[in-house]
């Protein structure tokens, strides 16, 4: 399949796959991946209208068979049977039972329910039945073939992206601009050239699971097919959005996908707890935006969208989700607008001590200087800000040389 030109798109092109078992995977009282984030975004989705003659699609949970396209058997038959070892063990077997994923009941149905929404999502684009298609329960970026990480327990995203590349795609694009680098599915795909790993994600020296470093460009025969962007504590949107568009718009052009896949982390936002970037639900939605188009651009509007991490669960991630299935459907929300009064009357008595949003989204500045090559950085207003911009761009250069020549780019040429 060859890329062609953005065509129009109709109400049948969207898609929203959605069922109440993903709260289903519940941690402990306490864990900061907590499922209410998912039931207050669709709340919110649907008080403000975007639900309104949507059919949401009701997945069914992936097979042991679909599984095991990333798992060992091994470790599938371990987490179906996980009890949680005595205290709170550090480094236990298939890492299932540690602080970070301890182990709770179900959690084998609960998480292959969420593998089999991002699977539904990425037949319904192969059978042609959608464009694009959006699983906010998606996103577990971080488990590995024989271990849970970082709160994933199955790798929903490289699970659909094996069943794809058997299923009429050869080369596919994943972008990642969860907060943690996308180490999970770079590394089902790293030595696999039909696939393009992008990651945009805090500094591994700064932040777990330190790793994605720019140097980091995937494994022959796959060379130049992982991307990382690593940027520093503190990047806010316009920052974020220059070091973006300087780096993922000429790696997809570049790749030629025929498929978008994006895990769309909102823990990049400034209230994050677990984090250190400084984004806005405004700099998030932006890259929402951002990443639909490149699909319309590049992928014939072929556009499969997952959650992912995000533990403001109250004050971001309903808004930013809103935002990614608004996107979807191509009912772009004003960040202006109101924050339907039904919801914030409902949230608000669930916790009572949460300011609690009123508009859709909070003046972020997402104006970006594009990238103009290396030296072509504005002088700014004061000396802080310009160390921003020289930090983002030396982030964005030692990227752009260490993976564009791979792609046949001109690293110093903004224009590639």
């Amino acid at each position: 399949m060859a890329a062609s030109p953005p065509r129009p798109h109709t109400a049948a092109d969207h898609a929203v796959v959605w069922s109440r078992s993903y709260l289903d995977y519940t941690w402990t009282p306490g864990h900061p991946m907590n499922p209410a984030r998912l039931d207050l975004t669709m709340a919110l989705a649907r008080e403000i209208g975007l639900l309104e003659g949507v059919e949401v699609i009701e997945p069914t949970p992936a097979t042991d068979a679909e599984l095991l396209r990333i798992h060992s058997p091994a470790y599938v038959n371990a987490v179906r049977h996980a009890r949680q070892p005595p205290g709170e063990p550090l480094n236990p077997p298939y890492g299932l039972g540690s602080p970070d994923n301890p182990v709770f009941a179900g959690m084998h149905e609960a998480a292959s329910v969420i593998s089999g929404g991002t699977l539904c999502a990425a037949r319904e684009i192969a059978a042609g039945r959608t464009r694009r298609a959006v699983s906010i329960g998606g996103g577990m970026h971080h488990a590995m073939p024989a271990a849970a990480s970082g709160f994933c327990v199955y790798n929903d995203v490289a699970i659909a992206i094996s069943w794809l590349l058997d299923n009429g795609f050869d080369r596919i694009a994943y972008v990642d601009v969860d907060v943690h680098h996308g180490d999970g599915v770079q590394h089902a795909f790293a030595a696999d050239p039909r696939v393009l790993t992008v990651s945009i994600h805090q500094h591994p020296a700064t932040l777990w699971p330190n790793t994605g470093w720019a140097t980091d460009v995937g494994l022959a025969p796959a060379e130049g097919t992982a991307i990382n962007l690593p940027l520093l504590p503190g990047t806010s949107d316009a920052l974020w959005l220059r070091a973006f568009h300087a780096v993922v718009p000429g790696a997809i052009g570049a790749f030629r996908p025929q498929i978008l896949i994006s895990q769309c982390g909102v823990d990049t936002h400034r209230e994050d707890p677990l984090a250190d970037l400084a984004l806005t639900v405004d700099g998030q939605r932006a890259a929402f935006l951002a990443m639909r188009d490149l699909a319309d651009r590049h992928c014939e509007g072929r556009w499969l969208a997952v959650g992912g991490g995000g533990y403001g669960l109250v004050r971001v991630v309903p808004r930013s989700w809103t935002h990614l299935i608004a996107a979807a459907l191509d009912k772009d929300i004003d960040p202006a607008a109101a924050v339907p009064r039904t919801w914030r009357e409902r949230v608000g008595a669930m916790a009572p001590t949460v300011s609690i949003p009123d508009r859709m989204g909070e003046d972020g500045d997402t104006n970006f200087r594009p990238w103009d090559g290396p030296g072509g950085a504005p002088e700014l207003s004061d000396a802080r800000s310009n160390n921003a911009l020289r930090q983002v761009d030396s982030a964005i250069l030692a990227t752009r040389r260490a993976a564009f020549p791979l792609l046949g780019l001109d690293p110093d040429d903004p224009r590639d």
